[in-house]
């Protein structure tokens, strides 16, 4: 149940932290993993080294705040492979850190939404009628403990993360019946690139309210991902996974 043997899994945001942590998990589990990012560097790195493993993986170009490429990426690995399994979006940006919310500009807000969760919308929609077609898929969505909670300084990214959560809650339940499961994941303050970029004022203040007192590990997060992404995840859908450290338990 949890082998992604002769699976297609699309990872967006697969060139670095929780996605490239995840594309390497799924592709040692048997997935043929097609790594969609913008950072071509940072990508082909991981596709050589999962090659170099043994595994299957390949490289698209995708900026997710763009809808146009969206669609027409989807459609080319759905043309190229028939199917796609699985989607695993873990593409994101922290915007402003440390900046009250009456100091916050339209264009911060909107960047951050048009990544966090427009970018997820247009994802689940391009890929859903292929899913509902073969009547199955797999979709798990990276939020934040900042979609539960909220972080102080960080507005744009409080409301794209649960915005993400209620999008998920609600489309979870229309595709129920065609064998797809559509998920989220609400990590608490993770050792990646994107956290280097937040305040040591924010960072010290989510470390210190984390139970366990530490940060969270990209392959502890991976772990569970590859569940929600994989068969074994058959009847559970609409929830929000924790990887928190204890931070939230509901």
């Amino acid at each position: 149940m949890n082998s992604f043997e002769n699976q297609i899994v699309a990872v967006c945001g697969g060139a670095q932290g929780i996605g490239e942590a995840s594309a390497q998990l799924i592709a040692k589990r048997g997935g043929k993993v097609i790594i969609l990012d913008r950072n071509e560097g940072a990508a082909e790195k991981v596709v050589t080294e999962i090659i170099a493993n043994g595994g299957f993986a390949e490289f698209m170009k995708l900026d997710v705040s763009s809808e146009s490429e969206i669609r027409s990426t989807i459609g080319l690995i759905l043309a190229k492979y028939k199917k796609i399994d699985a989607l695993v979006n873990a593409a994101g940006i922290t915007g402003p850190t440390g900046v009250n919310a009456e100091n916050m500009t339209t264009e911060d807000f909107k960047k951050v939404l048009d990544v966090n969760l427009y970018g997820p919308i247009w994802l689940t929609q391009a890929v859903l009628p292929a899913m509902k077609l073969a009547q199955y898929g797999r979709i798990i969505h990276l939020s934040s403990i900042a979609g539960k909670e909220g972080n102080p300084g960080m507005a744009p990214y409080n409301v794209s993360k649960s915005g993400l959560i209620g999008f998920v809650k609600g489309v979870a339940k229309e595709a129920a019946p065609s064998g797809i499961t559509i998920n989220a994941l609400a990590p608490a303050v993770i050792r990646t690139p994107m956290n280097e970029q937040v305040t040591d004022e924010t960072l010290k203040y989510m470390v210190s309210r984390i139970p366990v007192g530490r940060v969270g590990e990209a392959q502890e997060v991976a772990e569970i991902i590859a569940f929600a992404a994989s068969r074994a995840c058959s009847f559970t859908t609409g929830f929000t996974f924790d990887a928190s450290g204890g931070r939230a338990t509901y």
